[in-house]
């Protein structure tokens, strides 16, 4: 059994240093194959530009801001409210374990 790191050792004096020292009967990795360069005078095909995006729609900031200020209110609304069910549940419970 060899140790884990046999394959990173360096080969033995007389080894082939292009082959790792465990494994000497693998064959080699040859590399990539060779890549042909394209014909002279190639060019991708044109590409037709898209047309340039739409408009958008014109906004009403007025409109925004008090939907905004309504949404605010009922969030602390019901804020208020659950806040008020947690401070009486707290109290029910505290005088239940009091008394």
């Amino acid at each position: 059994m060899q140790p884990d790191d046999a394959y990173w050792r360096r080969p033995t004096e007389g080894g082939d240093p292009t082959r790792p020292a465990a494994g000497r009967d693998q064959p080699a990795y040859p590399g990539p194959p060779p890549s042909n360069p394209p014909p002279t005078g190639w060019r991708p095909e044109h590409v037709v530009q898209p047309p340039p995006p739409r408009s958008l729609p014109a906004q009403d900031h007025d409109a925004i801001d008090a939907a905004e200020t309504k949404a605010r209110g009922v969030t602390f609304g019901v804020a208020l409210l659950v806040g008020a069910l947690l401070v009486v549940l707290v109290c029910v419970l505290c005088a239940r374990a009091l008394f």
